[in-house]
């Protein structure tokens, strides 16, 4: 009776440290993480803001550099579609601005005002530039878009 319990004394405790250490392991631990955990260790949900019309002619100048770019190298087939899906892409922000500044010119103050009309001509000239490196025929509707 005396090694039953001299095993019970001794295996019991190594079996709890031994369960506790492999609970306690970043494997383990890894395993056991979820999807909505992750995302809950991010901190606070933000709500996606939108961007303001400097913002979003940023972008635009950014962007169509990018495509400008892009067809700076020796473009292939594949590459001019999508810079020319891309620039579409970019003229529907244009219009998007567009808007934007115009309903924002209505309370503006003059150096608003100023600022505004400074990003929206950066914009402009950005996609004009870019429109103009798109090689011809590049900006007409694919058969995939006429059906």
């Amino acid at each position: 009776m005396v090694p039953a319990a001299l095993a019970v004394l001794v295996v019991v405790p190594a079996l709890v440290f031994a369960v506790r250490r492999w609970t306690g392991s970043l494997s383990y631990q890894v395993r056991r993480l979820s999807p909505e955990q992750i995302t809950a260790a991010r901190g606070p949900r933000r709500e996606p803001r939108e961007q303001t019309p400097e913002e979003l002619a940023d972008s635009i100048v950014e962007r169509t550099g990018e495509i400008r770019r892009a067809l700076a190298d020796s473009p292939s087939e594949v590459r001019i579609e999508m810079c020319a899906m891309g620039y579409r892409a970019c003229a529907n922000d244009m219009i998007t601005l567009t808007h934007r500044i115009n309903e924002e010119l209505k309370s503006a103050g003059l150096l608003r005002r100023m600022r505004l009309r400074r990003a929206r001509n950066r914009a402009i000239e950005a996609l004009s530039a870019t429109r103009e490196s798109l090689p011809p025929g590049a900006l007409r509707t694919t058969r995939q878009e006429h059906q």
